[in-house]
């Protein structure tokens, strides 16, 4: 075998057991989401709208908060490698003191966030919704607002764990957490158990539970860990703000990307719905699939992300610069044996999506099929993109060149293929794609250049 693929093998595996830990955990939370979906429809289609209206305002705000945190992961994994290197007691206070800055950035963010949502909940009356719709979504976003706190606490733990690189609680935890997250639904919802009947309020309230019952066993898992539990402290209050000013500049680019790509993908809808219900419907079922497939995306961004950082810490610039390679070709395997699926055969995939949706709206999806075989290679490899910037600390860099890449690319491609040259969904949807090649194409060149100047950097020092 080529000492190249040996290498590529071996490199594969090594981000695999941190990647596919990371993939199947946030598999485990859309499935989280859909549970919450499905009981909202079971109860009606009013509870459906109005619970999903308190799902839309609680996701935009969370997305943005885990986004402030994310970036705890790579300084973790710096720090500890460094820890690890040197023996370092210093390196091992660095983690101590990060992770007490990022549950304290969580708390501040988890409360605005909450107190945000609520006034939301009464605004959006005024952007067009059903008055009805909004009445009933408000006992919800009550009930989810608290939520907020102990779900970022979550992905603050989650984030040192990773970075620390002991995932393997994650999953097992998200896994739990669906069962009882559709146990707890059906509780407070239909009141068994002597419990009050809630109704759709009940969701909300099961939502806020199942995030603080996380957070408690990922933190008992962390504290029972030999290697976590040294590092691991709760004391906010000794937070040095050098750290927590260093972790806010991290993160306030990385939310803002997240912002900024929900906020384009919103917009697509939106120009898609214009070309009726049968375009939208299709639209719908095609951005889950590739949504579905895009958390694989997410689990090779963050462990490449972390390697990257780690690598760099110990001055491995050139592992460092393989891991963009590495992370690319496993993205584009699997996206590959994906793609084939799509082309092959397409009823089959949207046969649970669009069963009973009438053959206008499957013959869309059919098309826009074809362009997501090709789209979610970009879509992964801008994902990683992103990622592998954050192992550089060059959130802000990944944030500029997102806003290019969706806002001044992708939104005039998808109008001009649209709506003038009069592919309606399909044109929609290629410059959805090319919006999300450009990014990718840019974020890949920007890591490229940014890793090649610390190789130039350290070139002399290795000599």
């Amino acid at each position: 075998m080529p000492p190249a693929l040996t290498r590529l093998l071996t490199d594969s595996r090594t981000l695999a057991t941190l990647a596919v830990p990371l993939a199947l955990t946030q598999l485990a939370q859309v499935a989280l989401t859909t549970t919450d979906t499905v009981m909202m429809g079971l109860i009606g289609t009013e509870a459906l709208a109005a619970g999903g209206l308190a799902m839309v305002i609680f996701n935009q705000l969370r997305t943005m908060g885990v986004g402030l945190v994310t970036a705890v992961g790579n300084q973790v994994a710096a720090a500890d490698a460094r820890g690890e290197k040197a023996d370092s007691e210093a390196a091992r206070e660095e983690v101590r003191d990060l992770v007490r800055a990022s549950l304290l950035l969580s708390t501040l963010a988890g409360a605005a966030g909450a107190v945000l949502m609520v006034l939301i909940g009464h605004a959006v009356v005024w952007l067009g919704q059903d008055p009805d719709v909004v009445d009933a979504a408000k006992p919800v976003l009550y009930a989810m607002a608290p939520g907020l706190l102990p779900c970022l606490w979550f992905q603050a733990i989650r984030q040192f764990t990773v970075g620390m690189r002991r995932p393997q609680a994650l999953l097992r935890i998200t896994i739990a957490s669906i069962a009882v997250n559709a146990g707890l639904n059906w509780v407070l919802v239909h009141g068994t158990w002597g419990l009050p009947k809630l109704g759709l309020p009940g969701i909300g309230l099961a939502t806020t539970s199942v995030y603080a019952l996380s957070f408690l066993a990922l933190y008992a898992s962390a504290r029972r860990d030999p290697r976590l539990a040294p590092v691991l402290s709760l004391a906010v209050w000794k937070t040095r703000p050098a750290t927590l000013r260093r972790l806010t500049a991290l993160g306030t680019p990385i939310a803002a990307t997240y912002g900024s790509e929900a906020g384009f993908f919103s917009v697509v809808a939106l120009l898609v719905g214009s070309f009726g219900t049968a375009a939208l419907a299709a639209h719908t079922a095609v951005n889950q699939l590739v949504y579905i497939v895009f958390q694989i995306a997410v689990g090779l961004s963050h462990a490449a992300s972390l390697g990257v950082s780690r690598e760099l810490a110990l001055g491995n610039t050139a592992a460092a610069q393989r891991l963009q390679r590495t992370a690319l070709a496993c993205a584009a395997a699997v996206m590959a044996v994906v793609g084939v699926v799509y082309l092959t055969v397409p009823k089959l995939v949207l046969a649970p999506f669009l069963e009973s949706g009438g053959a206008g709206a499957m013959d869309i999806a059919t098309q826009l099929l074809l362009v997501a075989a090709v789209l979610q290679f970009f879509d992964c490899a801008q994902n990683i993109g992103v990622g592998l910037l954050r192992g550089l600390d060059d959130t802000k860099g990944g944030f500029r060149v997102t806003l290019v890449g969706y806002w001044l690319v992708g939104l005039p491609a998808a109008t001009l293929l649209g709506f003038v040259a009069g592919l309606d969904t399909l044109g929609v949807w290629l410059g959805l794609l090319t919006g999300l090649a450009t990014t990718a194409v840019l974020l890949l060149r920007r890591f490229g250049r940014g890793i090649g100047r610390l190789s130039t950097a350290s070139a002399p020092a290795a000599a």
